[in-house]
């Protein structure tokens, strides 16, 4: 059995929790960019504490994705992937022995999970996003890019479920009150994805099997749920509802494959 469940997702904070193999299982978290207090009350939420944390990956160095991984890992004595331009990022930190180097297209094995980190077009020193794969069923985790390079889309071909960045709607983010030098960065080939370029990716990558598609990262100021969901479920040919969308402070329910 492989399921999910995002903790939360937005510039405010992102984790992505991700068991294997069922009860007690494998557990791993994909970024950790919350407070240590507020992990702990959303892992709790998802029936879990954090002692039932077996591994965290980190896909870059920005706040809020790292949040307290650092702390977290020393504190239960928890792996922590990351390449190691993200580790250069953050002036090398000490992990006490916990700090684990992923590289693009090298398989990670964590027993009951692989791991397999690619490369990602977006404005940090060496981000990575991920696949995950128990065997029988396959997860994308796609967020904080610019646009989808060929080596992207190699590597979420035939996924069960992907959680996919649907950072802005292109109109609003103009029309918004960011200054110029932000709007650019935003929508740039190096910073996060509009509606419409995350529509075309889920495009490219749909097929038959596919069971859930989740947005994420929407920006709070320049997007809103229903227009993320439109364009996706236009691309899919599903329901708007069929679309499940993260929320920056409660993430998603369980979704399992």
């Amino acid at each position: 059995m492989l399921r999910f469940r995002s903790l939360g997702s937005g510039s405010t904070g992102n984790a992505t929790l991700i068991e294997a193999g069922g009860t007690p299982g494998f557990r791993m978290l994909v970024d950790c960019g919350l407070g240590i207090r507020q992990l702990s009350a959303r892992l709790a939420q998802a029936g879990l504490a954090d002692s039932d944390i077996n591994a965290i990956f980190i896909t870059h160095e920005h706040s809020d994705h790292i949040g307290c991984a650092r702390q977290f890992a020393r504190r239960h004595g928890v792996p922590v992937w990351m390449s190691m331009g993200t580790w250069a990022a953050l002036d090398k930190p000490d992990f006490e022995g916990w700090l684990r180097i992923a590289q693009d297209g090298v398989a990670i094995d964590l027993g009951g999970l692989q791991l397999t980190p690619f490369t990602v077009p977006h404005d940090a020193r060496e981000p990575l996003q991920l696949t995950c794969t128990d065997g029988a069923f396959k997860l994308g985790i796609l967020t904080d890019l610019g646009h989808a390079t060929a080596h992207v889309l190699e590597h979420l071909q035939q996924c069960d479920a992907l959680v996919l960045e649907s950072n802005h709607d292109s109109a609003m983010l103009e029309a918004s009150a960011y200054p110029y030098f932000l709007k650019q960065r935003v929508s740039g080939q190096f910073g996060h994805l509009s509606n419409s370029a995350s529509a075309d990716i889920a495009r490219a990558v749909c097929h038959p099997r596919m069971k859930h598609l989740v947005a994420a990262h929407l920006s709070q100021q320049n997007n809103r749920p229903e227009l993320a969901q439109d364009l996706l479920s236009r691309a899919l040919g599903c329901r708007s509802a069929d679309i499940v969308v993260a929320d920056a402070g409660t993430g998603t329910p369980w979704l399992s494959l």
